[in-house]
C-alpha cells in the first residue's frame, strides 16, 4: 500500500527542513524522540528509538531523500518500504511531499496518522520557537 501526504511549512526554507530530517540531533530535538542518521547514501539510521530502521537510497541536499522504511512491530516477512520526502520551494514557504509506497496493509493507517503526529505538528511547533 502506498500513502502520500502534501504538508505546507511556512516561514522556513527547504536546507531547515532537510536538516530537521537528516541531522540526528535536530531529528531527535524536533520531534522529541532519539534518532540516529547521517547524510551518507547507503547508511543505516533509526528513528523513535529502535522503533523505525532503515538506510539511505537517494539524497539531493535540501530537496530530496528516499530511503527504506520499517517498523520494528512488522512481520519479518514484510518487505521494507520505500520512503521519499520532496520539498518544494514556494515563495517564504515549503511544500513537502511525502510518498511512503509497500507499506504492509495492516500498518497504513496508524503510519498515515503518525507522519502528521510525530512529524509534521512537532516540526510545526519547533521551527515556531526557533
Amino acid at each position: 500500500m502506498t500513502i502520500t501526504q502534501t504538508v505546507e511549512f511556512k516561514n522556513t526554507g527547504p536546507a531547515t527542513l532537510y536538516e530537521l530530517y537528516m541531522n540526528a540531533k535536530k531529528h531527535s530535538e524536533s520531534t522529541g524522540a532519539p534518532a540516529t542518521i547521517t547524510s551518507k547514501i547507503g547508511a543505516p539510521y533509526t528513528a523513535h528509538g529502535d522503533h523505525i530502521s532503515g538506510k539511505n537510497l537517494t539524497l539531493v541536499k535540501d530537496q530530496l531523500i528516499v530511503q527504506t522504511w520499517r517498523g520494528a512491530d512488522w512481520d519479518p516477512k514484510d518487505p521494507d518500504s520505500v520512503f521519499m520526502i520532496f520539498l518544494e520551494p514556494k515563495g517564504k514557504n515549503v511544500i513537502l511531499h511525502m510518498v511512503h509506497g509497500d507499506l504492509p496493509e495492516k500498518h497504513a493507517d496508524d503510519i498515515y496518522t503518525g507522519w502528521e503526529k510525530y512529524y509534521w505538528e512537532p516540526w510545526k511547533k519547533y521551527l515556531s520557537v526557533k
